[in-house]
């Protein structure tokens, strides 16, 4: 069996430069993160900023203050889109599976929903 790099380099070029791409935005996302920040004003005397995230299936809140607010909201935008080039990564590599190896008899096709290309 080839390896995924192997595989790589055999597809269409502008598949495998787009792959290229991907791969080299991963090499520096800085800080990251899950959860979400928000911002609530000061009211009722609760902390003006709070960072939520799931722990064991319960939602989990921390105050913060202003500059730990801004460093955390990059870090989770970083998170996010560390997440989405991940999935492109992904949806490439199920093209290139699916268009160039041979596949097994089937009865009907298998549509683009089913092979997580949409």
């Amino acid at each position: 069996m080839e390896s995924p790099k192997i595989i790589a380099e055999a597809a269409p070029s502008s598949r495998r430069a787009e792959y290229t791409r991907l791969c080299a935005s991963l090499a520096n996302p800085g800080w990251v993160s899950d959860g979400s920040v928000q911002h609530r004003g000061a009211s009722g005397g609760s902390p003006c900023y709070a960072w939520t995230r799931k722990l064991k299936g319960k939602t989990v809140c921390v105050a913060l203050s202003q500059e730990q607010y801004q460093w955390l909201k990059q870090a989770i935008l970083n998170w996010r889109t560390v997440q989405r080039t991940l999935r492109k990564m992904q949806r490439l590599s199920r093209e290139e599976l699916f268009g160039s190896l041979p596949n097994p008899r089937r009865r009907k096709r298998l549509g683009k929903r089913v092979l997580g290309l949409v």
